[in-house]
């Protein structure tokens, strides 16, 4: 794989793939600070659903329960770590952040957040057990 240059929002640009290869390129291509976010998000993930599907797209991480049935992810922006759930509208709690897509939210990191991994995680296992989405 290239060297990946990171876009005006600090996201890696990045080339797209199937499997722990390229999303873990990705997370290794994350500036400062939120290549930790990325590293735990990621450990969550594996822990939460060890057979998980993964996939780089339109530089996102994407992690699934089967091939094309994706329900989370996340993307760097200057100043944060934005988190999505494809289905979030149906996890209990819900994610804090709306999106303009009806059922997506998001929960959106800074730098010096105190990150609540363990909701995180319960998040991920509802997330894995909803049908996913074919976004790609």
């Amino acid at each position: 794989m290239k060297k990946n240059k990171l876009l005006s929002s600090t996201n890696p640009q990045f080339v797209k793939g199937y499997g722990d290869k390229f999303v873990q390129a990705y997370i290794k291509a994350m500036p400062t600070w939120k290549k930790k976010v990325g590293e735990r998000l990621d450990a969550i993930a594996q822990k939460v659903i060890p057979e998980v599907e993964l996939a780089v797209r339109w530089n996102t991480p994407f992690y699934g329960t089967k091939k094309f049935s994706w329900f989370f992810g996340f993307y760097c922006y200057e100043k944060y770590v934005q988190v999505f759930f494809l289905n979030g509208s149906l996890l209990e709690p819900m994610p804090p952040e709306k999106s303009k897509q009806k059922n997506v939210r998001y929960l959106n990191i800074f730098e010096n957040d105190e990150i609540d991994f363990d909701q995180i995680s319960n998040w991920i296992q509802q997330g894995s057990e909803l049908p996913g989405d074919r976004v790609f």
